[in-house]
């Protein structure tokens, strides 16, 4: 079988991974199709720390192939998004519809992979880097089966986190002012979750002037390629701004833009160690800074919801997808996703 793995020295495709069968209540999935996210890339570079060696890919669509004892909700044929959410169902932050707070759904990596008879771990319960991959039930949400699994395999990680953002973790309403910085995968799924949401202003703010294409499609109103700038849009600062990108200085950027009751939402991923400041004075003009795990997602019900969303015309999927490579170009595909060419490459198997 044929996967991408990271060693901690290279990433490299294989074609000699197994994978176990699925057990009490597991899905084995047969991968169509897996986006590549910066999150794949920050693993590699060790901004992720994660134990190895692991099969990588966490945004994936494909066809149930099996279930495992106690699985009703999917069977053999159907067509899945995978989420990276296993979280358990049990506790009181799944009793309470915060699943991105299960304690069992973090830091808990599984090995139902091997090679040469060594056990690989799974990376966010997904790795769907993979021709097949092994998920637990809740992690696999059923989707029509029109929707092309190039473009559902977006849904799972990028779209979830970006309009779950916007709509669960800050609540934008209609009319109200969005900041994004940086419009890339993320942050286009940021811009057209403000455009669902009603908000009135969506400035999209990125130093490469050929975002500013796709971050209009998206539903931005204006673009400009510095946060200075910004303000010549909205001068008394904006109801809300979303950090994509993963940089100190940029998060102070989205703290400095705020007006009055502004909130800076972090959805960019910077190394674990990474400290950012901000004036303790702006503050108090009741500003928020609020961290945002996985859009603040609950993956049984958002990625139904986007599907439907999809199929009404009113959410971009296959907008997303700048290229498709067999997973055998992976190389390319990451040097691409590195340097910005695509908003999103999607590896098919």
């Amino acid at each position: 079988m044929r996967g991408v793995i990271f060693d901690g020295k290279q990433a490299r495709v294989v074609d000699d991974l197994e994978i176990r069968d699925p057990g009490p209540g597991e899905v084995l999935v047969d991968v169509a199709a897996a986006g590549l996210c910066h999150s794949d890339l920050s693993v590699i570079d060790g901004t992720i720390p994660f134990p190895l060696p692991a099969v990588l890919g966490h945004e994936g669509a494909g066809v149930v192939a099996d279930v495992g004892p106690g699985v009703t909700h999917v069977v053999p044929g159907d067509h899945v998004a995978l989420s990276t959410l296993a979280n358990c169902g049990t506790c009181d932050q799944c009793d309470r519809g915060r699943p991105t707070m299960c304690r069992k759904a973090i830091g808990m990596p599984g090995q139902p992979f091997s090679r040469a008879g060594e056990p690989l771990y799974q990376f966010a319960s997904n790795s769907s880097f993979a021709e097949r991959t092994v998920v637990k039930a809740v992690q696999a949400v059923k989707i029509p089966s029109d929707i092309p699994l190039t473009s559902a395999a977006l849904i799972g990680c990028g779209v979830l986190t970006g309009i779950g953002a916007v709509l669960n973790r800050a609540k934008v309403d209609r009319g109200e002012s969005v900041v994004v910085i940086g419009a890339g995968g993320i942050g286009l799924n940021v811009v057209q979750g403000a455009r669902i949401a009603g908000a009135l202003t969506i400035v999209a703010v990125d130093a490469n002037p050929a975002k500013e294409a796709p971050a209009r499609q998206f539903g931005a109103t204006h673009f400009v390629e510095s946060a200075a700038a910004v303000r010549e849009i909205l001068p008394t600062g904006a109801d809300h701004a979303f950090e994509c990108v993963g940089n100190t200085s940029l998060i102070r950027q989205a703290v400095d833009l705020l007006d009055r009751r502004g909130q800076a939402i972090l959805l960019g991923v910077p190394a674990a160690s990474a400290e950012a400041s901000f004036l303790v004075s702006s503050m108090y003009l009741d500003k928020s800074i609020l961290g945002c795990r996985y859009g603040s997602s609950r993956p049984q019900r958002d990625i139904v919801l986007y599907a439907d969303l999809y199929r009404q015309g009113r959410l971009l999927l296959d907008e997303l997808v700048t290229e498709t490579y067999p997973v055998e170009d992976f190389a390319k595909a990451a040097d691409d996703a590195l340097h910005g060419r695509v908003a999103r490459g999607v590896l098919t198997f």
